[in-house]
């Protein structure tokens, strides 16, 4: 048989263990999430940077394009009455190095120069054409050899006549062609085969050394890109990694510490709420509503009931209160809220069948919370019944957004105050919730008929509910006596022993099927 020492030392070695894991596997997340996160930030910078520079050459092509409007009534015109006019044009733009007037093909105005007699097609091959066109060369007339950025205007799709704008790519250079390393050590304007590169000039393949990454975003406006190329994304983030090592031994020490304290506990009743919950071990029942005027059953309430397979029964007057100190009441609703949608086919599909379903102040203090439960475990369903969500009093409640009121209301939700009475600052309640529904709690029902101050309570109660003009529910009903003292001060909503007690959900439609005439005599 194994000794306590034993079984202390085994726990010991295996919480030992689990910390050395739990240490190993955050410090390995760390790293992990780290380089993951420093990568792709890598690559947002990137193609951040090549679509800044696109849109900046976008712009600055957008500009001249603008020009041509301008410029093209100057075509056929005199040189030298033109030539003040494209000079002042050039100053203006900044970005236009020069501006040519060609007409029957023929360069014959520069700003530059003045008067040419050039044929276009000996100076750029490539031009002239019937479409604007954007081409990245050599210059020949200028500054010969250099590389040169021509922008192509032709006058209403005339291949012999239009603008030829010769761009400043120095400037273009400093704009959008200043490389960023580590991250990005060359960049360059590809325009159809032609590569331009700050300091290397125009090339007819793209400068790429090996194993680095080589990214290129293109123009939607115009025939052109910028590419950039750098160390892979990997090789930068494995080079950052090295900062990360102390924040993830912080973090999986930290962890490996809160470890150590938590499985220091033995199993908690919080602990076995949670198991509770997670194997299915809670069961619904239902307790009828009835309403005596009508001799109907028109609701019931939702109870929750415990058979712990390792503790045995346990009443709800123990778990509930533990779940709500330790946090837990909102599972144990959602748990609930969920089952009781699952078993809908256990009650009459009767939009005016109410089901009550109880929930603690904690699902009102977050303004989406509990509408969004309500949309994921209840409205998904479809259900055709009403609900009614019964707010116990032990916990204080906060003050209540009106829009979330308002809303339940639009979804036909009523608010009830469960327990009325007993709870925290039940007529502070009344002025946050507007509720629908006062429940008159079980205590002043077995008052009825004594000289306890509970009885004359009781009947402020009513005396309140009427006069706000609030549906009231009496709990408890368990003698004829208090049933005829309820219906004659006008409560006809009643619940309790006399009528049924709490069942199984299965045994309901059992119930109702012999229940659905009057309820059980009253005194006269």
């Amino acid at each position: 048989m194994q000794s306590a020492h034993w079984i202390v030392k085994q726990y010991l070695h295996k919480r030992i263990l689990l910390c050395v894991l739990v240490a190993l596997g955050v410090f390995s997340l760390t790293l992990g999430i780290g380089f993951i996160l420093q990568r792709s930030e890598n690559k947002q910078q990137i193609e951040s940077y090549t679509l800044r520079a696109v849109t900046t050459m976008d712009k600055i092509l957008r500009s001249l394009e603008k020009e041509r409007i301008r410029l093209q009534p100057l075509i056929g015109k005199p040189c030298n009455d033109s030539l003040l006019q494209l000079r002042q044009q050039v100053a203006t733009l900044k970005t236009a190095r020069s501006i040519f007037l060609v007409k029957d093909g023929i360069l014959y105005c520069s700003s530059a120069f003045g008067e040419r007699d050039i044929p276009l097609r000996k100076l750029q091959p490539r031009l002239a054409d019937s479409k604007p066109k954007i081409i990245l060369t050599i210059d020949r007339s200028l500054v010969k050899g250099s590389p040169v950025l021509m922008q192509w205007f032709p006058a209403a799709q005339d291949d012999q006549n239009g603008v030829v704008i010769g761009i400043n790519i120095d400037l273009v250079s400093e704009m959008i062609l200043d490389p960023s390393p580590p991250l990005i050590t060359r960049t360059s304007l590809n325009i159809d085969n032609a590569y331009y590169m700050d300091g290397v000039g125009i090339t007819e393949q793209r400068l790429q050394r090996k194993g680095e990454m080589f990214y290129s975003q293109a123009s939607r406006a115009y025939p052109f890109s910028i590419a950039v190329s750098g160390p892979s994304f990997w090789m930068l983030a494995l080079r950052e990694l090295p900062g990360r090592l102390p924040l993830a031994l912080i973090f999986g020490l930290l962890f490996a510490w809160i470890t150590w304290i938590a499985t220091a506990r033995r199993m908690s009743f919080s602990w076995e709420i949670n198991m509770g919950i997670a194997q299915r071990e809670f069961t619904l029942f239902c307790q009828p509503l009835l309403n005596t005027r009508a001799q109907r059953c028109d609701g019931v309430e939702i109870l929750l009931r415990w058979n712990n397979p390792r503790l045995g029964p346990i009443a709800p007057d123990v778990f509930i209160p533990i779940a709500e100190a330790k946090n837990l009441i909102l599972p144990l609703t959602r748990y609930v809220l969920n089952e009781t949608a699952q078993q809908l086919h256990y009650f009459p599909a009767d939009p005016k069948f109410h089901i009550g379903i109880n929930a603690a102040a904690a699902h009102f203090r977050d303004d989406k919370l509990l509408l969004e439960d309500l949309n994921n475990l209840w409205f998904s369903v479809k259900p055709v019944v009403q609900l009614t969500i019964e707010l116990t009093e032990r916990d204080a409640l906060h003050d209540v957004n009106s829009e979330l009121l308002r809303e339940l209301h639009s979804r036909k939700v009523q608010l009830a105050i469960d327990d009325f009475g007993t709870g925290n600052s039940s007529l502070s309640w009344l002025e946050k919730l507007h509720p629908d529904v006062l429940k008159i709690d079980k205590s002043f029902t077995h008052a009825i008929g004594t000289d306890a101050v509970n009885s004359t309570v009781t009947d402020i109660i009513i005396a309140l509910g009427q006069r706000l003009n609030i549906e009231l529910v009496a709990e408890g009903v368990e003698t004829p006596e208090q049933a005829n003292y309820l219906q004659r001060h006008g409560v006809h909503l009643l619940q309790g022993y006399l009528y049924a007690p709490p069942m199984p959900l299965a045994e309901f439609p059992q119930w109702l099927a012999k229940h659905n005439g009057p309820p059980p005599p009253v005194m006269p």
